[in-house]
């Protein structure tokens, strides 16, 4: 098979796999074996796959994969998160478009039944879509027994969980400030009210808070509040405020300064008040301060805001004075007041500002028993708290608030001001922020041991687990568990009128026993069970289960318990026992902590504050730990332009597209060799998945070919199927042979290493360096050995094999048993990554086998196989270190051959080498055939004679680096870099460290640069550099060495053809010689005009052969001396009147030298 369809092959091999159930037959060969425990983390299935999920369900497949082949049994279970927003959201749209109204309206209207039947018709709208996209990017999970966060039995598990937090006082009832959508009577998610911004004009209004007297002020604040009222003389002195959202400041009930920055006492001219502010306030006020000098001035006191702490001044409104006058309205400190906002002083509205409620939760102004004003009906109207303004909706309250204010002389300035405001995605109206009635878990007492837990975790890359993760949780704040929503996991709570009786149920049974419900409960969700009541315990009445929803994070943050049904389904457990599953070692918890914590986790760089974050907290209060040892963490992939992949503005290809027109496997490989896999961006490409293909694919499977065509060679050959012999290679000592299997267990021995710590950013540019190694190297350098050479050998007539030709033949299967060898190991090596190709190429070799390594294992895939042993015996890390040194003089000769358009055909004369280290040059030398062959040079220079060649060393100092690290010292160094000796720079570069001006400098802070001075002898010299290694190669084309080259691979098969005859040095030969045509390439034309192209091509031909054949004869005319010996009888041309007795013919071969077609003959005399 030469040329190959990637994406029909890997159809093929789809096919195969389907047809012997390989992903099922992998976990029945596995099923003994050690566990090794892989959490999938759910996705949405509202939506069809995208890069992001091929990219994650890549590295879920890698892994997997690679340590079942290294003998662990991974069961793989697709999940699927089945409720929340994005659900809810498809609802409301058919809802819209049926009945006019959605969300709550909506919900009241078809009942909430109607309402869940709908949401659980359309969750798994794509699962089919998925199931095709993943499985043809090669990755084998289990999608018949998936989890879904709909199951009754995942539910009940969540109800367990949260159960536990709630029997260790880990659950309380608190408020917290979300997106809130007044049209819709409900809170949002962040990431929900980030979907639309629009730009809109607000009020913007600065408003002044009068101090109190002196005697009304605590007694701390006195002495600053005096200083300000001596520098104000009487004057009547404010804080000011400046505000975009006049509806928050009826529920003022502080004022928030930043600690560190200076406060002026701003005089205004036209009133004769005085505000305290910020001088970078007075443009608010002012506009333009510097052109309004006659309208203010600020007096000589200045104060630190940590100097107006607990200054109280007179509240706007009389509303909630009696709630807070002890606690509130007062100056308290934070650092999040900006500088360029406003002007200095921000006013509080807990209840309508995220900052505003941690802060004065903070300062104890406001607490679960003195909630924050939150004045305000579902719809978004003043209630009958705020009279002057009841029943105004917040927005349409503005412009009466502001004149309110304008009207009790508190309104300092007023004003309009264009910026982003956030809407809601479906009623399509402003979002506000406010206080929300919520149930949270305690987070933030237990940092502690969500950050010791965390250092018992594997990260990669490392930076996110110590830097972004470990950042999120020390901040951890008390996490909101409860959602406004319909299409959820109930909370099991059931709670009296008064909220001050509250049962948490945490099981089916447990909610059949404590209400008296016989009937079968078959779903839990808010329809199946809202009816539901508990008899209270303490003369209550009835308790009602509240109405809220789980947080969908918290559904999926379970996932490692729920997913199984854990604790209900696992041998051991009492339901009696309320504390049973939570013991280690004893009843259920025994199963479960033989494979938990789970091995390995891996979603992208946004999990850290979703699913990892919701993992951790959730393992840390069940159990004390994580629950995974491995999370790998990938960034994000971007459109080509740098851009948020979006299909509205088609930025990106269709991911099945690229798949048809390139392969998975190219995919594959293109992303996890890539910035994305160390938590990087990624801007996706399809040229980079094209380069994939004809880098590295193609390289590969066109190695497997070689072999393939050799094999079939080497049976025409001798007779005899290749079969792979694995004990011949410990008598092999040809150089390349060994370096090629050292390479082989080099790279398994660091694939391994790297796999074992999860770092497949390091893994794949190897194993694409070992396809280049196998194709570019081992085959270039060895293609005449694997091809074999079987000379047509004549004595009397009868063809005969003699020793030589045995030796020649055993040579021929030394390398294809290298050959077989490094690629089979190598697809095994490869298949984790590229399951496809690695299968296709394994199932091709596998005949090539000896029957006692298939007679006991399933052959029918690679997957079936373990992953490769370290063969210690073929380690030679000598010859890795000689190879890898003349890989590198090698790729240095090619650029100075490309910098002078040099083609390699054209022989050279010679080519130097300098290096300081004699066992470099030594190295290189032990090779050097091989250097000069593949660079066409005959003379290759190896020295560390410097002098000879003129090389000369300039330093140059990394300016910005100096100026760094030494600032005005740096000019003193730079100017006494040109002094610096030739022993002195060498020094540099052999130990990296150099003392210039009492400065120690190291790498980082200067660059060598070797030159050669300018001579005659140097004039055709083309120099390369490459870190301590120089090359210098004689660029000059003589024309003889041109029929020297040629003289010499004559000769060559000449010596060759003597020694398969069996001749020895005595016997005298002639050697005849003919020219024939060039192959001529396979006739693909049309049959119409097919004679005049066949006419013209064969026109062709014979110009090229009568031009070869000037050539060779030149050559042997002018080099006959070279033949002296091998043709002691001399040279001629076969047919040209030569006699010919087909006896005295002993030996001749067809060859190829130099792209000339030849035949010789060898007439023994």
């Amino acid at each position: 098979m030469g040329s190959i369809n990637f994406p029909a092959e890997e159809e093929r091999v789809l096919g195969h796999w389907t047809d012997i159930n390989a992903f099922h037959r992998q976990l029945e060969l596995s099923k003994d074996d050690p566990p090794y425990v892989f959490y999938d983390g759910p996705p949405f299935a509202t939506g069809t796959p995208h890069y992001g999920h091929l990219l994650a369900s890549t590295i879920k497949d890698i892994i997997p994969r690679y340590w079942s082949m290294r003998g662990r049994h991974v069961e793989r279970r697709f999940g699927w998160d089945t409720h929340g927003v994005p659900i809810e959201q498809i609802i409301d749209k058919q809802l819209q478009e049926e009945l006019g109204v959605r969300g709550k309206a909506a919900v009241e209207k078809i009942g909430i039944k109607e309402y869940n039947r709908r949401c659980r018709e359309v969750v798994l709208t794509y699962a089919n879509e998925w199931r095709k996209v993943i499985g043809r990017v090669g990755r084998w999970i289990d999608f018949d027994r998936d989890y879904k966060t709909m199951d009754p039995s995942f539910m009940e598990t969540v109800w367990w969980v949260f159960a536990q937090l709630h029997k260790k006082g880990l659950v309380y009832h608190g408020a917290r400030v979300l997106p809130y959508s007044t049209a819709l009577n409900t809170p949002l998610s962040k990431s929900e009210a980030s979907e639309e911004y629009r730009d809109v004009q607000d009020p913007a209004v600065t408003v002044s808070f009068p101090l109190l007297p002196l005697d009304e002020q605590p007694e701390n604040t006195r002495q600053s509040v005096q200083k300000v009222l001596d520098a104000t003389q009487g004057k009547q002195v404010s804080f000011v405020a400046w505000t975009t959202t006049p509806w928050t400041l009826p529920s003022n009930v502080a004022l928030c300064a930043h600690p560190k920055y200076e406060y002026l006492l701003v005089l205004d001219n036209e009133t004769d008040h005085v505000y305290i502010m910020l001088e970078a306030g007075l443009k608010v006020l002012y506009k333009d301060p510097k052109k309004a000098k006659d309208k203010f001035r600020t007096l000589p006191l200045k104060l630190k805001g940590a100097d107006l702490a607990g200054i109280r001044y007179k509240p706007l409104f009389d509303y909630f004075y009696q709630t807070f006058r002890d606690i509130g309205f007062k100056i308290i400190l934070d650092t999040y007041v900006k500088l360029d906002e406003g002007v200095g002083i921000v006013h509080q509205s807990p209840a309508f500002g995220e900052d505003d409620y941690q802060i004065n939760w903070r300062e104890g102004i406001i607490s679960a028993e003195r909630p924050p004003p939150n004045p305000l009906t579902a719809g978004g109207e003043y209630t009958d708290e705020v009279p002057d303004f009841e029943g105004q909706h917040v927005k349409a309250a503005d412009k009466n608030i502001i004149k309110h204010l304008e009207g009790a002389g508190r309104l300092v300035r007023k004003s309009q001001i264009m910026h982003r405001y956030p809407f809601c995605p479906r009623s399509k109206t402003p979002l506000i922020q406010r206080a929300v009635p919520s149930w949270f878990i305690k987070v933030e007492q237990s940092v502690p041991d969500l950050l010791v837990n965390l250092e018992k975790t594997h990260w990669v890359p490392s930076m996110v687990k110590t830097g972004r993760f470990h950042q999120w949780l020390a901040a951890a704040k008390d996490w909101n568990v409860s959602r406004n929503r319909y299409w959820g996991t109930p909370l099991p709570l059931w709670v009296s009128e008064d909220m001050k009786e509250v049962v948490c149920v945490g099981s089916v049974a447990e909610l059949k026993k404590l209400s008296g419900f016989e009937g079968d409960i078959k779903d839990l969700h808010r329809d199946s069970i809202d009816h539901i009541t508990i008899p209270s315990q303490q003369g209550k009445g009835t308790l009602k289960r509240v109405e809220e929803v789980f947080d969908c994070w918290f559904e999926s943050g379970s996932m490692p318990y729920a997913s199984s049904h854990y604790p209900f389904d696992y041998p051991g457990y009492d339901a009696s026992d309320p504390d049973s599953g939570l013991s280690r070692t004893e009843g259920p918890g025994q199963q479960l902590f033989t494979k938990y914590p789970g091995d390995f986790i891996a979603e992208g760089l946004d999990q850290t504050r979703g699913w990892f974050y919701t993992l951790s907290v959730l393992g840390t209060h069940l159990f004390n730990t994580f629950p995974y040892k491995n999370c790998v963490v990938n960034g994000i992939v971007l459109a080509e332009d740098g851009k948020k992949m979006s299909k509205s503005l088609k930025n990106f290809p269709d991911p099945m597209l690229v798949v048809d027109r390139y392969g998975a496997d190219a995919l594959r490989l293109y992303l996890i060799d890539s910035p994305v896999v160390r938590g990087e961006p990624l801007r996706f490409s399809e040229q980079g998945v094209k380069q994939i293909v004809s880098g590295v694919l193609l390289p590969l499977w066109n190695s497997y070919n070689f072999f393939a065509q050799q094999a079939a060679l080497y049976k025409k050959n001798t007779g005899e199927e290749f079969v792979f012999e694995p004990e011949m290679q410990k008598g092999n000592e040809n150089v390349m042979d060994r370096w090629i299997l050292a390479a082989t267990q080099s790279l398994l021995q660091y694939v391994n290493t790297e796999m074992e710590a999860y770092r497949l950013y390091t893994v794949v540019p190897r194993l694409l360096k070992m396809v280049d190694d196998v194709t570019n190297w081992y085959i270039r350098f060895n293609r005449n050995r694997l091809k074999g050479h079987a000379a047509k050998l004549a004595v009397n007539g009868t063809a005969e094999t003699n020793g030589e030709a045995d030796e020649e033949t055993s040579d021929t299967l030394h390398a294809l048993n290298t050959l077989f060898e490094v690629l089979y190991t190598l697809v095994k090596i490869l298949a984790p990554f590229i399951p496809f190709l690695s299968d296709n190429i394994f199932q091709r070799l596998t005949p090539h086998l000896p029957s006692t390594h298939t007679s006991n294992s399933d052959f029918r895939s690679v997957h079936f196989q373990r992953f490769p042993t370290v063969r210690e015996t073929l380690f030679d890390p000598i010859v890795e270190r000689r190879v890898s040194r003349m890989q590198k003089v090698i790729e240095v000769g090619r650029v100075c051959r490309d910098r002078r358009t040099i083609s390699l055909k054209t022989p050279l004369k010679t080519f130097v080498v300098l290096h300081q280290d004699q066992e470099w040059l030594d190295d290189v030398r032990t090779l050097q055939s091989y250097v000069t062959d593949e660079l066409n040079v005959r003379d290759l220079v190896l020295t560390a004679d410097e002098a000879k060649y003129g090389v000369e060393y300039a330093v140059q100092a990394d300016v910005k680096n100096l100026g760094q690290k030494f600032k005005k010292d740096a000019a003193r160094i730079k100017a006494a870099l040109p002094k610096l000796s030739k022993q002195q720079i060498q020094g540099f570069l052999a130990e990296g460290r150099l003392k210039v001006e009492g400065h120690e400098l190291d790498a980082e802070d200067l660059r060598v640069k070797k030159e050669i001075k300018g001579s005659k002898e140097t004039a055709s010299m083309e120099i390369a550099v490459e870190g301590e290694v120089m090359c210098l190669l004689d660029a000059f084309a003589y024309p003889e060495l041109a029929q020297e080259g040629l003289a010499r691979e004559v000769l060559n098969r000449v010596q060759r053809l003597r020694k398969r005859a069996g001749l020895v040095p005595t016997d005298d030969v002639k050697v005849l010689y003919k020219v024939l045509s060039p192959a001529a390439p396979g006739a693909n034309g049309a049959a119409e005009g097919a004679g005049a192209m066949e006419g013209e091509k064969a026109a062709n031909t014979e110009i090229s052969r009568l031009e070869h054949e000037r050539v060779v004869e030149e050559m042997f005319e002018a080099q006959a001396g070279t033949f002296a010996k091998a043709a002691s009888r001399g040279v001629g041309k076969a047919g040209d009147g030569e006699s010919e007795d087909p006896k005295s013919v002993v030996a001749e071969e067809e060859t190829e030298v130099k792209d000339v077609r030849l035949l010789l003959r060898l007439l023994k005399v």
